[in-house]
């Protein structure tokens, strides 16, 4: 179903708001994971740790949770539509495991909040977890700067449902269809493959040292 004009604005409001919103907040939580590593005060460490908890919980997993959604309804509420495009459908594949990954963050960020907040962290406490929050937060920096460049540039090129959908308009349809998926192919292919090689370095930074949720030990009582 297409949304109306005014619909389709707030829509599109909805997503751009959420998508940049999420990108400053991951912003503001790598700056907060690199004081709380670097830092040789250690109120501002404690101080560090317990707002990249409330960051995380309140800010960042709401935020990631509105932005694919707005998305899809903006996909599903144009003619662009949700699986027609090879730029949207990187999006996905993006935007869902960057969301799921996060969720999976959760626990250890709690962990480290829960430690400072009973304990003062020395230099070397913990360095394995803090220092994988820095690397994890960065990379999903990128990760969501690829997203953001996916939409702005829309780089042409269909799936096989988009070409069969246009196909089926007709012969002027199939004519699109050709130009669409021949003109761009290769930029298509290159976001698809820094798209995968980027989520495939989330997912290692994550497994890294057995995961987050290994690096519980070594602070101080």
């Amino acid at each position: 179903m297409t949304m109306t004009p005014h619909l389709r604005k707030f829509a599109l409001t909805a997503h751009i708001t959420s998508s940049v919103g999420w990108f400053g907040a991951v912003a503001g939580f790598l700056a907060l994971a690199i004081a709380g590593l670097t830092s040789q005060d250690a109120q501002r460490v404690h101080t560090a740790y317990l707002a990249m908890e409330l960051t995380a919980w309140f800010v960042i997993v709401p935020l990631s949770l509105a932005s694919p959604l707005t998305g899809v309804v903006q996909s599903l509420g144009t003619p662009w539509g949700l699986f027609r495009h090879n730029w949207i459908v990187a999006k996905l594949l993006i935007t869902i495991p960057a969301t799921l990954i996060l969720f999976l963050h959760m626990r250890p960020i709690g962990h480290l909040a829960a430690v400072v907040a009973e304990t003062t962290l020395a230099k070397g406490d913990l360095a394995g977890l803090r220092i994988q929050l820095v690397a994890s937060s960065g990379a999903a920096l990128v990760v969501l700067l690829v997203a953001t460049a996916l939409s702005v540039y829309k780089p042409g090129g269909m799936t096989w449902y988009g070409r069969r959908r246009l196909n089926e308009q007709g012969v002027a349809g199939e004519g699109r269809c050709r130009e669409l998926t021949t003109s761009t192919q290769h930029w298509v292919d290159v976001c698809g493959i820094i798209a995968i090689v980027l989520v495939l370095l989330f997912v290692i930074l994550h497994l890294m040292g057995g995961g987050l949720g290994g690096h519980t030990g070594g602070h101080r009582h």
